[in-house]
């Protein structure tokens, strides 16, 4: 695992109400050396009572619980002092869901048939303090937000990314459609460090605290489709 290896682990705590599911994922998590499972939950009361009671960087929640849903579950544990971030993992891709989480103070949601490798990526992105989103749900996101909100207009969202590189240009693009860094990565012949890397000093630039921010900036660009 490189450096990682001699820093703290990431603490994990897993809630899912079927126990079998639970328990897959935390044996999942622990095979990685800068990973610890510190706790389960059955419920979103038992997810709010532990991140309390542990120390945890990251809530792995589920959103179908008994005895309170992962998303009333989120609100609480990010209301804490010290709160955990919080990875929404569910089974259900459906717009509310993802709105209501992030609403709720999630940095992340992923799908449960996302491969585990990503999933693991996910929890280190949240535990540094980033945003990570499955690749559609960043599409629909910039869709419902742009919607929503409208646009700033295109003279402002160039004027805005004008700072940056080539390079960053071409990342950011991608992040537009929807990417995620891995596929970033392949499409431009870069390691995912280097992605990483990139869409930090991209976040710096322009004053934005996120990709899907990023994202809707470059879509008013004009940079979603196409060349810019």
């Amino acid at each position: 695992m490189g450096s990682a290896v001699n820093a703290a682990p990431i603490r994990v705590i897993v809630a899912d109400d079927e126990r079998i599911v639970r328990e897959a994922l935390a044996a999942i998590i622990d095979t990685r050396e800068d990973m610890q499972v510190v706790a389960q939950a059955g419920d979103g009361i038992e997810a709010a009572a532990a991140a309390r009671a542990f120390r945890a960087d990251v809530v792995l929640m589920d959103v179908r619980m008994p005895g309170g849903d992962g998303i009333a579950a989120t609100a609480r544990v990010r209301e804490q002092a010290q709160a955990p971030a919080v990875i929404v993992l569910t089974a259900f891709d459906a717009d509310d869901y993802v709105f209501a989480a992030l609403e709720a103070g999630a940095a992340g949601f992923l799908l449960k048939d996302t491969e585990p490798h990503q999933l693991f990526q996910a929890i280190r992105e949240v535990a540094a303090g980033q945003a990570m989103l499955a690749p559609s749900v960043t599409r629909r996101l910039i869709e419902h937000t742009r919607g929503l909100t409208g646009s700033a207009g295109p003279a402002a969202a160039l004027a805005r990314l004008e700072p940056l590189t080539g390079r960053e240009r071409d990342v950011l693009a991608r992040v537009a459609q929807g990417m995620g860094n891995e596929a970033i990565a392949a499409e431009l012949f870069l390691s995912e460090a280097t992605v990483k890397s990139h869409v930090s000093r991209i976040l710096a630039k322009t004053g934005l605290s996120n990709r899907v921010q990023a994202a809707l900036v470059a879509r008013d660009a004009g940079w979603g489709y196409g060349p810019y």
